[in-house]
């Protein structure tokens, strides 16, 4: 067989490969699309959705759950924001299904066993912190920055009277724009940290780390978590902690998990007489 047969032969493989990831890669914007276009034409109900933390805040001063347009485009940007997140939620199955397409036959049948469960659980994890952030950190933090607003006196001020004269009022009339933006970047940042478990276990299972490891470099991860916390969230201390709480505990979460994963491979090899101690 000559060369450029050899070549013919190698590059067959290749471009079916090629063709059939357009083909995944197609099927996953079209998937997206459609999520997109469905989530638009109810975006003023979702967006209503995601203003219940900022709404309950208010609620409890006593003040109106009113967000205005600083800009003519803005409201149409707002949908358009709105439409992508909410696109990307319903098309997930969809591209995560193509991608496992994709890649299962290049498994083997224990590997497929090993990968499927993370692709099952990343999404889960996401949506748990996503909750988190939605259900219980952003109401914290807008509580704490609506805390800076100040009310001027009440009551008619009398001329040369400087008790009466009323005082400055700073009060909160929120951007829609400014406040998805703030909103998602809650969701996204927890929903990412919350996938600290799967990542790390998954990585123990290819023996990238080990749980001794993870242990070894823990002052260097909570150094990294306070960074992390700085920069994802608010400059808020309280949502600044409870990021690190939450991020660290998954840390520790990660440890046991790949310790599990290490006991396991160790029992399989001792069971087949390959381990050696």
């Amino acid at each position: 067989m000559s060369a450029s047969e050899d070549l013919d032969e190698s590059a067959a493989p290749l471009i079916e490969h090629l063709a059939e990831l357009r083909t995944r890669l197609i099927r996953s914007v079209i998937a997206f699309l459609v999520g997109m276009i469905i989530c638009f034409t109810v975006a003023t109900p979702i967006f209503n959705f995601l203003t219940a933390p900022l709404c309950q805040v208010l609620g409890e001063r006593g003040q109106d759950c009113d967000l205005i347009f600083i800009s003519p485009q803005e409201g149409f940007f707002v949908a358009i924001k709105v439409s992508l997140l909410g696109g990307l939620i319903l098309s997930f199955p969809v591209i995560a299904h193509q991608m496992w397409r994709f890649v299962a036959p290049g498994l083997y049948k224990n590997e497929k066993g090993a990968f499927l469960p993370f692709l099952v659980a990343s999404p889960v994890m996401f949506m748990l912190g996503a909750s988190f952030a939605f259900y219980v950190v952003t109401p914290l933090a807008y509580d704490f920055f609506l805390g800076f607003q100040q009310f001027g006196a009440e009551g008619e001020a009398v001329p040369g009277d400087p008790a009466t004269s009323p005082g400055l009022s700073v009060v909160f009339q929120g951007s829609a724009q400014e406040y998805l933006n703030l909103t998602i970047k809650f969701i996204v940042a927890f929903g990412m940290c919350f996938q600290l478990p799967v990542l790390l276990t998954l990585m123990g299972k290819a023996g990238l780390v080990s749980a001794e490891g993870l242990g070894n470099v823990r002052k260097y991860a909570v150094v990294a978590i306070l960074v992390l916390a700085a920069l994802v969230t608010p400059p808020d201390v309280i949502t600044q902690v409870i990021l690190f709480v939450v991020v660290y505990g998954l840390y520790e979460v990660s440890i046991f998990l790949v310790k599990r994963v290490e006991t396991k491979r160790e029992a399989k090899l001792r069971a087949e007489g390959y381990y050696d101690d």
